[in-house]
Order: C-alpha cells, then structure tokens, then sequence
C-alpha cells in the first residue's frame, strides 16, 4: 500500500492505496464520486476525463499514486452553490448529449480546450475533442454546445462565423 494526499473538488483525501488501482477507480469506488464513468478502460472513449493539475486527463490511465500531491476537478466538482457553469449549462440548452455516458468527460475536456483557445471554431472544437467518443449525438451539438459556451453564437443561436456541419 503506498500513502497518497489528493485535493479532489476542493476536499483533501488521504489514503492508504495499491500502486496499481487506476484513479478512475480510486474516485468512483473510494470516494463516491460515480459522475466520473468508466467508458472503455482501455483510454480510448474519453468518458473518464477529468482535471488533473490544470490539464484534462484520461482517468483510467492514469494511476492513483500519480495524482499524489495533486489537485483534480470531476464534472461533479464544476458546479458552484448548485449553479452549472456555462459551458455545463450548453450542453443541456443545445442538447449536446443523448444519452449522457460520454457528457462527464466531454464536458472536461471542452473546459480544457477552451482554457487553452477561448474562441475555438468548428474545427478547432472537433480536432480539441477527438479523444472523447460519442456514440449517440454526431457530435453536432457538442460542437454547438461548445461554440456557445465560447460565445460565438448570436441570441438566437445561429452560428456568428462559419456554418456548423456534421
């Protein structure tokens, strides 16, 4: 067992953890934190995104131990007083999901893209997302959801710059 301090949603934890357990599983099964699905467990699908140090990261790869002395955000620590950030409210006004497996970990990995490109286009939001599957949307309105979470959308929600294709 090997002794790890994390910060996660704001809350410090320490625990007595095997080298191997994954941090997917160290913050569903430990900590109670289920908002974090575990998709493929092999990286592949992006369900599992969450923030690790200012950066998005695929929690299934990596391992509990690695998160040591870090702080990481889920899409349940995203929320403030109840209130959903912009980007969470998106999702839902533009109907960026379906059947929502994939939502946790698109909507962490769009928070980093746009951390890093506040005004992503089209492109740009697809290629920051390629990581991240979803099965079910075709990713039409994520990228609607992300473009008015960057505000590039005038109030009724048309597209300001270039037109918006699957």
């Amino acid at each position: 067992m090997t002794r790890i301090s994390v910060n996660v949603d704001g809350t410090t934890y320490e625990d007595d953890v095997e080298p191997r357990l994954l941090l997917a599983h160290y913050l569903r099964d430990r900590l109670g934190l289920t908002g974090t699905p575990i998709g493929c467990d092999t990286s592949n699908c992006g369900a599992c995104t969450v923030d690790l140090d200012g950066a998005s990261v695929k929690s299934c790869s990596v391992l509990a131990v690695q998160a040591d002395g870090c702080e990481v955000t889920t899409i349940q620590g995203l929320a403030q007083d109840g209130e959903w950030t912009p980007l969470q409210r998106a999702f839902h006004e533009k109907h960026g999901l379906q059947c929502g497996y994939c939502t946790p970990g698109m909507i962490m990995a769009a928070r980093d893209l746009l951390r890093e490109n506040p005004h992503p286009g089209p492109e740009e939001i697809r290629k920051g997302l390629e990581g991240n599957l979803c099965r079910c949307t075709g990713y039409q309105n994520i990228v609607r959801a992300v473009l008015a979470a960057a505000g590039q959308q005038d109030a009724s929600g048309h597209q300001a710059t270039e037109e918006v294709t699957a």
